[in-house]
């Protein structure tokens, strides 16, 4: 496997970043071709499709021995589903797979060519192994979606006071949006408990009680 590209995101680390693609489509993401593959030609006719698949390595993982079951956070992290009906990143071969949203296609810059894409789940500098276009076969009307039809993602009022949120700048809305999916492991429940993680160059602290989130403190990383 040859590492072709690299997505640039707002997550410096794994903690906070959404659990599926498409979830919150206002994070961006910069995807950079390594020299070897990096021709405008390469890209020639994606400009004709909306959405790509992004094929890429669990690269933040660590080595765990293989567990033919694992706990899905979806359904609270408390029960036991086979590693290979579900989304989890511990698996034999550390493959993601991503579906993103093209939103352009820099063929000027001196990287060029530059894919900028929407509804990305990545941790900025998360090594690509592949990109195909999503085509009409991709999509089935008829399809079935197991346990995650069942329980759909639960969304977590977020609040966050107009003084906090004058520090979030532009990226306040993808913010919100992040933080309603509820970044934290699902068996946790510390309602006094200061969270937090990196987003877009900020430092943000939060804490959650029941179903509210609130965002305590919002600075610049050193």
């Amino acid at each position: 496997m040859k590492t072709i590209a690299k997505i640039y995101t707002e997550f410096p680390e794994k903690f906070g970043v959404p659990r599926q693609s498409g979830l919150v489509e206002e994070l961006e993401g910069k995807i950079i071709f390594e020299k070897p593959y990096r021709f405008k030609e390469a890209v020639r006719g994606l400009e004709e499709f909306s959405h790509l698949w992004l094929i890429w390595e669990f690269s933040e993982n660590k080595e765990k021995p293989f567990s033919p079951t694992v706990r899905p956070p979806r359904l609270g992290g408390n029960k036991r589903l086979g590693v290979f009906a579900t989304r989890s990143p511990f698996r034999p071969n550390r493959l993601g797979l991503s579906s993103v949203k093209i939103k352009s296609i820099d063929l000027s810059s001196e990287q060029a060519p530059v894919i900028t894409v929407s509804g990305a789940d990545l941790v900025s500098g998360t090594p690509i192994l592949d990109i195909k276009p999503y085509v009409e076969s991709d999509v089935h009307a008829d399809a079935v979606f197991g346990f995650t039809q069942k329980v759909p993602f639960q969304k977590t009022t977020v609040i966050i006071s107009d003084e906090l949120s004058a520090k979030a700048g532009k990226h306040l809305s993808a913010l919100k949006k992040v933080l309603e999916n509820r970044p934290v492991p699902a068996y946790q429940h510390e309602p006094e408990r200061i969270y937090g993680m990196d987003f877009a160059g900020k430092s943000i602290r939060f804490k959650i009680e029941d179903d509210i989130l609130t965002v305590t403190d919002i600075s610049d990383n050193a």
